[in-house]
């Protein structure tokens, strides 16, 4: 039987000292269609969450806006107090109208009352990495970097991170504070953030990438996508898991999910090691994808 531990992922030392087993998990899906209001199956969620720290996952990343609210508050009810090394990360900069509607705020004054709240619900006194989930177009970007680097200046986060970002969305926000992470979209057939990816990991900066388990269809175009599949007594996100593990030193996946049965499975892709010649061969077909 496939071992269920997190920890097999190996660890990143997040700013240099939260160290997290790199799998984490994605708290969106344990909130209702459209990511709006309560979950379908609040128990399932619950138990989901409860799950977490039975198979050392760690590192839970989640949103004010997902729900809104909603997440962060099943967070702060079914986990704190936190397990000894468990790391929460949570977000602002996008303000929701409805189910599956997503728009950008990242005014200096929302952003602090974010954090105040996200506190709150989360029932933490500091929140170990927040992160910036939209640079707002519409508000400068030194009104925006200046209100966090204040924030983190006066304890209310420890280390910040940005979303959906370039290297040269980095490079300006390093002017302000040191970025530790960094979250773009990114997976087995979708690499428009390579570059990013690289300098993350040239500057040993968390890279988290979200829809990490895309890649699923290529089971049935491709003959050598089935044989690693039977080779490793795997499912399609599993291997999609393990080659992005393999990836990177610094790739921290966070596949979501608010079903038990689904996050354990996601966790079982901790203890695959693909070989060199694995993870070439899902690299050519991904980038076919």
């Amino acid at each position: 039987m496939t071992e269920l531990n997190a920890a097999l992922s190996g660890t990143f030392a997040i700013g240099g000292d939260l160290k997290v087993n790199r799998l984490g998990f994605g708290a969106m899906r344990i909130t209702g269609k459209g990511i709006w209001g309560p979950p379908e199956n609040p128990e399932e969620a619950k138990a989901t969450l409860r799950r977490l720290p039975e198979l050392n996952v760690d590192f839970v990343d989640t949103a004010e806006s997902y729900g809104p609210y909603v997440s962060e508050e099943l967070i702060g009810e079914v986990l704190a107090p936190y397990a000894k090394g468990t790391i929460i990360a949570t977000k602002s900069g996008l303000t929701r109208t409805g189910p599956d509607q997503w728009h950008q705020l990242a005014r200096p004054e929302f952003l602090r009352q974010a954090v105040t709240q996200s506190l709150r619900r989360l029932k933490l006194d500091a929140i170990d990495l927040w992160q910036l989930h939209r640079i707002e177009s519409g508000t400068p970007r030194p009104d925006q970097f200046g209100a966090i680097a204040q924030m983190q200046k006066d304890g209310l986060i420890r280390h910040v991170g940005l979303s959906e970002v370039s290297v040269a969305d980095i490079k300006e926000a390093q002017k302000y504070f040191k970025v530790t992470t960094v979250q773009n979209l990114y997976n087995l057939v979708t690499r428009q953030s390579e570059d990013v990816l690289d300098y993350c990991e040239q500057n040993n900066i968390g890279f988290i990438p979200w829809r990490p388990i895309d890649g699923g269809n290529l089971e049935a175009g491709s003959a050598e996508f089935r044989a690693l599949l039977e080779k490793h007594s795997a499912t399609p996100g599993q291997l999609a898991l393990a080659w992005m593990l393999k990836r990177s030193p610094v790739m921290l996946p966070i596949p979501g999910t608010g079903k038990v049965k689904h996050l354990e499975e996601n966790v079982a892709a901790a203890a695959i090691t693909l070989s060199d010649d694995d993870f070439k061969t899902l690299d050519r077909i991904g980038r076919k994808g």
